[in-house]
């Protein structure tokens, strides 16, 4: 059964997790481009290249998911709407099914 207050979990679980992935990529970028700066994962010419490579690819995964990110909002305010739209509807039709007396 369900209680006063549980609806919406999968609509602010949905913005949390793609927030919180956001979040830890921003993180990790921020991390991995500090250690290159400040020459802590570099010891030699094969692992400059291997730290070269990393921040290349990362930053290059970071544009990936940065290109779809507008896509994937959009399609998070559609489930969004959709979600307060039933929502509204529930509870029209619970003060409706309750006589509507005011």
């Amino acid at each position: 059964m369900k209680t006063k207050g549980q609806t919406g979990g999968l609509i602010s679980g949905l913005i949390f997790g793609v927030a919180s992935l956001i979040i830890g990529v921003i993180i990790a970028f921020v991390i991995v481009s500090t250690l290159t700066g400040a020459d802590l994962l570099t010891s030699g010419s094969a692992v400059d290249n291997s730290t070269d490579n990393l921040v290349a690819n990362f930053t290059s995964g970071v544009d990936n998911v940065s290109e779809k990110i507008p896509t994937v909002l959009t399609v998070a305010a559609v489930v969004l709407i959709l979600g307060v739209l039933v929502l509204l509807v529930a509870a029209w039709q619970r003060m409706r099914l309750g006589g509507g007396s005011i």
